[in-house]
């Protein structure tokens, strides 16, 4: 630390001419608080938002906040650092969802299709069947089975031919190619699923863990369970929890528990395995109840085949060939036999930013590459198809923000960048919009629901925010809407990129406590 780094020089400072005095001093305290160096800027920020901070071990310094009111974007209330390019996070989200509403439209919606090129004859279908997606976001496990319902209505039970997967309106190649390097250690973890034409139920398995302290018992129940994976569970019930104790021990649920995934291996040697196998490992606190654990081992082929053989099989149906990916003739060749509709995108924007899906905002940020100029051509969409379109729409507005660093649209990138101000320009901008309603409407609100829903819980301004919260490591941040006791509508912006950042929340709440007081 550099305090002691500079006490020896203060303790023999005896020897030094007094005029030194008040340079030593200054230069000691500029480098080891920080906060101290520039008090005209810490100045602008309420005093509990000082001491929130200074309780949080975060310097003033690395804190971008903007707070204004909707109809006075000219004249915030409080600007701390706002032009400083950082990191938003899932703060991003805010960009893709607004650019999609107004590009795409509220109502706008995606379909997965079942075709064939010959029809079934007495419940025979003797060519393949072509499961076709166009990148829905939202397409769960409930409307993927009513999608093969509807194959099993139409009287088709045998399947002879190979199910063929068309992910064409995606490049997977270069979407794949975004994994190299890895974003994190957690190649597992549903929120580094990676974008697909045919994303199904976000590539995620369920795995309900449900205890039974009383017979000391532990139950694995997985949804789905891929008719092509084994899932070995070896995890066994950890020693019971002092009741002082549980609180705090059943929110690290997950510390002891891993999952080592082994692939299916091809081959006539004794290594070789048509299954792959999902190995899980550690300790479970059975004191702690039922919690799901998901994850995402499986490439998105491997899941649509085991998924869709499990509910096919489920359904009465059987499927004598395998599951492929080839170019397909065109549409004039193929006969629908059933079709699913997803959600309209606002509904879709909303539990994405609720909830901050990751991969639901990648598959957004794809669908956008459709309104670029010129448009792609003769290959499938690629993130820099997504980033064209939003720089577009922006210029069109317009808003320029010139500091902005375009990936992957989610903000589960270390790359992209976008300032305080301009997050608020870009709030500002919504309110006005046609979209306004669908777009505050996605927002999480304080005390009452999304990732939002444990925060400010009691206090008088639950129900009173439309807000978007972001974290990584190193990062949070908090934006949107919030009503103030005197009934104006404020916009929020606060911005931390920090080691200390995930301790920031109190930061945040107490900025918001004094939006909420009409910023006194």
């Amino acid at each position: 630390m550099p305090a002691l780094f500079y006490a020896p020089a203060l303790q023999s400072s005896s020897r030094l001419l007094p005029c030194c005095w008040p340079w030593m001093l200054a230069c000691w305290l500029s480098l080891s608080f920080p906060a101290l160096a520039q008090p005209a800027e810490a100045a602008r920020l309420p005093e509990e938002v000082r001491q929130a901070l200074h309780e949080a071990h975060i310097p003033f310094t690395e804190v971008a906040v903007i707070v204004q009111p909707v109809d006075d974007a000219q004249h915030p209330t409080l600007q701390l650092n706002g032009e400083r390019p950082l990191n938003p996070a899932s703060l991003m989200k805010l960009l893709t969802t607004y650019a999609a509403l107004e590009l795409l439209g509220p109502a706008y919606t995606w379909h997965t299709t079942l075709l064939t090129e010959r029809l079934p004859q007495d419940g025979v279908l003797n060519s393949d069947l072509i499961l076709r997606g166009t990148g829905d976001p939202a397409l769960t496990l409930e409307r993927f089975w009513l999608l093969l319902h509807r194959l099993r209505a139409r009287g088709v039970r045998d399947l002879q031919g190979n199910l063929i997967l068309d992910r064409h309106i995606f490049d997977s190649a270069g979407i794949e190619a975004e994994r190299h390097p890895p974003f994190d250690d957690q190649p597992l973890r549903p929120y580094n699923v990676l974008p697909d034409a045919l994303l199904l139920n976000f590539k995620a398995i369920n795995l309900q863990l449900a205890g039974d302290p009383a017979q000391g018992t532990l139950t694995l129940l997985p949804e789905p369970l891929p008719a092509n994976l084994d899932i070995i569970n070896q995890i066994t019930p950890a020693p019971p929890i002092p009741d002082n104790l549980r609180p705090g021990l059943c929110l690290q649920w997950k510390k002891d528990l891993q999952a080592d995934y082994q692939p299916a291996k091809t081959g006539s040697g004794s290594e070789s395995s048509s299954r792959a196998r999902l190995v899980l490992k550690g300790h479970y606190p059975i004191d702690c109840g039922s919690q799901v654990w998901r994850l995402a081992p499986q490439t998105h082929p491997e899941y649509l085949q085991g998924v869709f053989t499990q509910l096919w099989y489920e359904l009465g149906g059987t499927l004598r060939g395998t599951v492929a990916n080839r170019t397909l003739p065109p549409d004039s060749a193929l006969t629908v036999l059933a079709d699913v509709e997803s959600p309209p995108l606002a509904s879709i924007v909303r539990d994405l930013n609720k909830f901050s899906n990751n991969v639901m905002a990648r598959q957004l940020f794809l669908a956008l590459g459709q309104k670029a100029e010129p448009p792609p051509d003769g290959r499938g969409l690629r993130p820099q198809d997504g980033a064209r379109a939003i720089r577009q729409w922006l210029a069109r507005k317009p808003l320029n923000f010139p500091e902005l660093v375009l990936d992957n649209g989610a903000g589960l990138s270390r790359q992209e960048r976008l300032s305080a101000a301009s997050l608020a320009r870009l709030l500002d901008s919504a309110w006005q919009s046609p979209v306004m309603p669908e777009f505050v409407s996605a927002l999480s609100i304080a005390g009452v629901d999304g990732t939002l829903k444990k925060r400010l819980a009691g206090e008088p301004l639950v129900g009173r925010s439309r807000l978007k919260t972001g974290s990584l490591d190193g990062v949070s941040g908090l934006a949107g809407y919030l009503l103030d006791q005197r009934g104006h509508w404020q916009i929020v912006v606060f911005l931390v990129n920090h080691p200390n950042a995930a301790n920031s929340h109190a930061v945040q709440d107490a900025l918001l406590r004094w939006v909420y007081r009409a910023a006194e």
